[in-house]
C-alpha cells in the first residue's frame, strides 16, 4: 500500500473508533438522544449533498434514488435511524470501551446472518440438504467456526458482569449489531446500482428529517459547554461527513480487502479513547474481550486460500470484501 493509502488507513481507524467518546461526553452533558442523531446527520448531509450532486456527478441519481425509495429508508433504518439512537441511549449506562467492543463482533454475527440467507436461499432454489446450500454452509470450515465461537465468548465475558444493571442498554448494543450485520446484505443485494456518495448523503438526509421534530421537542434548556458542542460538531463533521469521504478515498487508493482491515482496529481506538480522555477503566476482562473479539473477527471472516477473488464474498460473505464493496457504496457500518 502507498504512502498516502497508509495515512488514510490510519485516518479512518481514528475516525471511526472516536464516535463513542463523542456519543458519550454529548449524553452526559446533557444532550437528548434525538438531538445526539440530528444534529450528527444533519451536519453530515448538509456537507456531502453538494459534493454528491455537484457539477452533473448526480445525473441520474435522483431517479434511482426514487425507485429504490423502500430499500434506501430500510437500510437508513439499519444503519442510522435505529443504530445511532440506540448506541447514544445505551451510552448513558455503558463506558464508551464497552460499546466500541460489542459492535466490534458485527463481522460474527454477519456470518451467521449470511450464512443462513445462503442456506434458505440455496433450499428455495431446490437443494434439498445435499446441494447449494450444504456448500455454502460447508465453507465456514473448522478456523471460521472456531472464529465464531471465539468471538461470541469474547462477547460474552464482556457483557456478563453487567447483565444485573445494564440488560437493557447492552441490549440495545446487540440491536445495534444486528442491524450492522442486516443492512450490508440489504445494500449488496438491492442497492447495487445506486452510487455510494448520494446514496450516503441521502440516508443522512433522511434521518435528520426524521429526527428534527424529537430533536426540537427535546431542545436543551440553556446552551451546552464547548466541549459539548464540540463532540456534536465532531460527531457530523468529523466522524461522518469527513470520514466518508476519507473512506472512499481509501477505497479506491488500496482496493476494499485492504481498506477495510482499519475495521479490526477501531475497537482499539475505542477504548484507548474512553481511557485517556474519559478516565474509563482498562480492565483485564476488557482486555481478555477485546483478544477473543479481534482474534474471533479475523478468523469468521477470513478467506479461505482456495476461494476466489471476489469469488462468493461479495454475495454471501459479510467479510472484509463484502463489508466494502456495501460500505463503498455508503453504508456506515462498524462505527
Amino acid at each position: 500500500m502507498s504512502r498516502r493509502g497508509w495515512v488514510l488507513f490510519a485516518l479512518m481507524s481514528v475516525l471511526w473508533g472516536i464516535p463513542y467518546l463523542m456519543i458519550k461526553v454529548a449524553v452526559e452533558g446533557g444532550i437528548s438522544v434525538p438531538m445526539v442523531v440530528f444534529a450528527r446527520t444533519a451536519l453530515g448531509a448538509v456537507l456531502l449533498l453538494p459534493p454528491a450532486f455537484w457539477g452533473g456527478r448526480g445525473r441520474g441519481t435522483p431517479a434511482a434514488l426514487r425507485r429504490h425509495w423502500r430499500m434506501i429508508l430500510l437500510l437508513a433504518t439499519l444503519e442510522i435511524l435505529g443504530p445511532w439512537a440506540l448506541v447514544s441511549d445505551a451510552e448513558r449506562h455503558l463506558s464508551s470501551s464497552m460499546t466500541g467492543l460489542l459492535i466490534a463482533a458485527v463481522p460474527i454475527v454477519g456470518v451467521v446472518l449470511a450464512r443462513a440467507a445462503a442456506t434458505w436461499n440455496g433450499r428455495r432454489r431446490g437443494g434439498s440438504g445435499h446441494g447449494e446450500a450444504d456448500a455454502e454452509v460447508e465453507r465456514l470450515g473448522a478456523g471460521r467456526w472456531a472464529g465464531l465461537l471465539l468471538g461470541l465468548a469474547g462477547v460474552a465475558v464482556l457483557a456478563w458482569p453487567h447483565l444485573g444493571g445494564n440488560a437493557w442498554s447492552i441490549g440495545e448494543i446487540m440491536l445495534v449489531v444486528l442491524g450492522y450485520s442486516i443492512a450490508p446484505m440489504i445494500l449488496a443485494r438491492r442497492l447495487g446500482d445506486v452510487p455510494s456518495l448520494p446514496l450516503t448523503a441521502a440516508c443522512l438526509a433522511l434521518a435528520a428529517l426524521i429526527y428534527a421534530g424529537p430533536a426540537a421537542a427535546t431542545w436543551p434548556e440553556s446552551v451546552p459547554d464547548g466541549t459539548v458542542l464540540a463532540a456534536l460538531a465532531g460527531l457530523g463533521v468529523v466522524c461522518t461527513a469527513l470520514a466518508f469521504v476519507i473512506f472512499f478515498e481509501l477505497i479506491r487508493e488500496a482496493g476494499t480487502s485492504r481498506a477495510m482491515v482499519f475495521t479490526y482496529i477501531n475497537p482499539a481506538v475505542a477504548v484507548l479513547a474512553g481511557v485517556l480522555f474519559l478516565d474509563e477503566p482498562l480492565t483485564g476482562g476488557i482486555v481478555g474481550a477485546f483478544v477473543l473479539i479481534l482474534g474471533g473477527s479475523v478468523l469468521a471472516t477470513s478467506r479461505r486460500a482456495q476461494d476466489p477473488p471476489g469469488g462468493t464474498g461479495r454475495r454471501d460473505e459479510p467479510g472484509p470484501d463484502v463489508q466494502a464493496d456495501t460500505l463503498g457504496r455508503g453504508t456506515p457500518a462498524i462505527q
